[in-house]
């Protein structure tokens, strides 16, 4: 594949110029191996590329490690399929959600996406909050988001709930799909799997991610898939590995791990986004600071006692505030250990963060 089939452009080509310039050839991260070393696509073919010790001066957070979906400046060791990554381009985009463990870590999902679709069966694993909250973290992603409401094949009224799905997420395309029977796959490719366009499916173990990539690339075995239970519609995870394929038409398709859960991340402006129509009518409250209560003038409650605004939407947007205040880092005061001399020396010789590998959910 050229360069610019796997999305490259003209704004990446000015950034690269000074790694250019150092001899460093551009390439793709198409897919996560193990700890610090990815399978990147140049333009002569693919080759294992590495983070070598040259990286860890520059990357000290997990964040600035590659992503699937990353362009990366590369060295090629000299008569090896390897490669030494030097650099990660500034990202476009980014889906990020927090990692696994105690630590307050962003972990990124995929990178330099076009548009991200949230995949939802049809069946008993059916949540139309989760895909709220899903919608979140695609709206801070900087991609567009599109709702995939998959396996309409074992619904019984599948339009019923897509207009259910329409309403609840206003604005956002909702398509109803089934990777059995193929239905709506014409439609979204032509709609989203254009050359270049680099797409991710974003969802829970089972709701049949993979089975649709399959069913775009028209190849049955390009991605493993897997049943899911009958008890409760849940899968195994048959995607352990973020992944990026081509289909025929030239789109950029990734898979990723099923998540069982996604703890939001960075979700400042994610929330505003996906909740549009009620950040709309917070602006036309009478008080700036209006929490929406009982405060007079307050264009949100007038709303919902004409039932132009749901009252479970608002619940549901409350909800998501009241998490994304939670997760925004606190100040502390400054001790009173800072003020003794040498602190600030002790602390200023503490072993840097190093990278961590963090298993999926």
């Amino acid at each position: 594949m050229t360069l610019a089939e796997l999305g490259w452009t003209d704004v990446l080509a000015l950034a690269f110029a000074p790694h250019a310039a150092a001899g460093l050839e551009a390439a793709r991260v198409v897919c996560e191996l193990r700890r610090n070393f990815y399978a990147v696509q140049t333009a002569d073919g693919e080759v294992l590329g590495e983070c070598g010790g040259g990286f860890f001066h520059v990357a000290k957070k997990p964040e600035q490690f590659p992503a699937v979906g990353d362009w990366v400046a590369v060295r090629r060791r000299p008569g090896e399929a390897r490669a030494d990554i030097h650099a990660v381009l500034p990202r476009r985009t980014k889906f990020s959600r927090r990692a696994s463990g105690s630590e307050e870590i962003e972990q990124i999902v995929a990178a330099n996406i076009d548009t991200v679709f949230l995949v939802s069966g049809l069946d008993l694993n059916f949540n139309p909050k989760r895909i709220q909250r899903f919608l979140v973290a695609a709206k801070e992603s900087g991609a567009e988001a599109v709702v995939v409401l998959n396996k309409a094949d074992i619904s019984t009224d599948a339009e019923a709930v897509r207009r259910e799905i329409e309403a609840l997420v206003p604005g956002v395309p909702v398509f109803v799909t089934s990777a059995h029977t193929r239905k709506g796959l014409k439609a979204l490719a032509a709609t989203y799997a254009r050359p270049g366009q680099t797409l991710a499916f974003i969802g829970s173990s089972g709701v049949g991610k993979s089975s649709l990539i399959n069913a775009l690339v028209r190849d049955p075995e390009a991605l493993p898939t897997g049943e899911v239970r009958e008890k409760d519609s849940k899968g195994r995870h048959t995607t352990t590995r973020r992944e990026l394929v081509a289909t025929p038409g030239g789109a950029l398709v990734i898979d990723t791990p099923g998540m069982r859960e996604l703890q939001l991340w960075g979700i400042e402006d994610g929330v505003e986004n996906a909740f549009a129509d009620i950040a709309a009518l917070a602006a036309r409250c009478r008080f700036s600071n209006c929490g929406h209560s009982n405060e007079p003038g307050c264009a949100v409650q007038a709303a919902l006692a004409s039932g132009e605004l749901a009252a479970d939407r608002f619940a549901s947007y409350g909800k998501l505030k009241t998490e994304k205040a939670g997760s925004m880092p606190t100040r502390r005061k400054p001790s009173a250990l800072a003020s003794k001399p040498g602190w600030r020396k002790k602390a200023e010789g503490k072993t840097p963060f190093r990278h961590r590998q963090h298993t999926e959910e």
